[in-house]
């Protein structure tokens, strides 16, 4: 279940990926998967880290295939992405990822 509140801003913005990752890898870790894709600024990175930390595996869009190469550039600067790859693998590699448990 997924619920908006009026917490605070991160990254001059409500809501953020960082906090539905941070939640994700309290909550759900191993057994999620997080991906960052397309996007300004760093909003993802930290919270991709925790999922990665905390056992999830983690898969970010590769600079070639992004229209803004912010977001996914973070994360996997942070040590954050298990893998990087285009935008058009990145379902298959998800769905290898799951198949393989």
């Amino acid at each position: 279940m997924v619920r908006l509140d009026i917490g605070p801003k991160v990254w001059h913005q409500r809501p953020t990926v960082d906090i539905l990752f941070s939640t994700a890898a309290k909550q759900a870790a191993p057994h999620a998967v997080g991906e960052l894709l397309t996007g300004m600024g760093a909003d993802g990175a930290a919270g991709l880290a925790e999922m990665r930390q905390a056992g999830c595996w983690t898969i970010a869009q590769d600079e070639a295939s992004c229209a803004v190469f912010g977001m996914p550039r973070a994360a996997i600067e942070a040590g954050a992405a298990c893998e990087v790859a285009a935008l058009n693998r990145v379902a298959a590699a998800i769905g290898t990822r799951m198949a393989k448990g």
